[in-house]
């Protein structure tokens, strides 16, 4: 059985540091368990330093980021791929204009440092 989202059910989410766009997950009926979406941020723009109960892949397509996890830096370029680990403290910094690709479980749950609970699954993965 052949299970597609079409372009029209794309749902965009804007946060203070980023656009993301999903593509696929559970709740867009393409995916019972993975998540497939798009982050665009501007240069300079950094996410909050957070933890997520499962891991994710993110990939550069276009402009280059610093990605901060667990105590270490390092720089990704259009074409590299990041593995993210379940647990792992992390902050991703667009180091220019940047789009990228991100998968991950449809349930995972952030976790925001310095926040006493956890804020949930964020609509763009759910």
């Amino acid at each position: 059985m052949l299970i597609t989202t079409p372009a029209a059910r794309r749902r965009r989410t804007e946060t203070p540091n980023a656009v993301m766009t999903t593509l696929a997950s559970p709740t867009l009926g393409a995916s019972s368990d993975l998540s497939l979406w798009q982050v665009e941020m501007e240069a300079g723009a950094c996410g909050p330093v957070h933890t997520f109960d499962s891991e994710q892949l993110w990939t550069v397509l276009e402009g280059a980021i610093r990605a901060r996890v667990e105590g270490d830096e390092s720089d990704l370029m259009e074409g590299d791929t990041l593995v993210l680990p379940a647990g792992a403290m992390r902050q991703i910094v667009a180091r220019a204009t940047t789009r990228l690709l991100v998968c991950g479980r449809g349930d995972a749950i952030v976790r925001v440092d310095g926040e006493d609970l956890p804020r949930g699954t964020p609509e763009w993965i759910a």
